[in-house]
């Protein structure tokens, strides 16, 4: 091989490194793009689940539980903080308490860590209600058995969707943990 050629070969190298990278950029930028994509219609599936749970949960808030303030989408602000609730529900008559209804398409296990967390800074958040009982709802499309038992076991109602309409289901001796 010529020093020519070798100098030609070289510059042909140096272009088709430059031309990886400028596509390499464009496939980073694609996959950005795509993560956003996917990252919004998660958002759209979650809104489309809580939407459709909520008239049913806010029918076994009113009658199940007597609640009489119910709020969708309930977002509160303490200094830099914020919770974010996807149904809150209160009671001021005999035996005030507070509901607290998270709803997920599938259930998992880190939703319960989830609902703790959102309980125990529930009563920072509202001091208004420091004197009520909380309690954990999730309302779930679909989860399996074990996690529904596990739900229960940590003391949170369980509803569940059967026709298009979400129910409450307690088994009998079920004693939901206040919190």
């Amino acid at each position: 091989m010529t020093d020519e050629e070798l100098k030609q070969l070289i510059g042909s190298l140096a272009v088709s490194q430059q031309e990886l990278a400028f596509a390499q950029k464009a496939t980073d930028r694609q996959i950005k793009e795509l993560g956003k994509q996917i990252g919004g219609l998660g958002e759209k599936f979650g809104s489309f689940t809580e939407a459709m749970a909520y008239p049913s949960m806010r029918k076994v808030l009113t009658e199940v539980f007597g609640m009489d303030n119910i709020a969708p989408r309930y977002q509160v602000r303490k200094q830099n903080e914020t919770l974010e609730l996807d149904v809150f529900a209160y009671h001021n008559g005999p035996d005030p308490k507070v509901m607290i209804v998270e709803v997920k398409s599938h259930l998992r296990e880190e939703h319960f860590d989830q609902m703790y967390k959102l309980l125990s800074k529930a009563k920072r958040f509202f001091p208004e209600h420091a004197d009520k009982k909380f309690y954990g709802t999730l309302a779930v499309v679909d989860a399996p058995e074990e996690l529904k038992e596990r739900a229960r076991s940590l003391g949170f109602y369980y509803a569940e969707i059967h026709d298009n309409v979400f129910t409450l289901k307690i088994p009998q001796g079920f004693q939901a943990r206040a919190f």
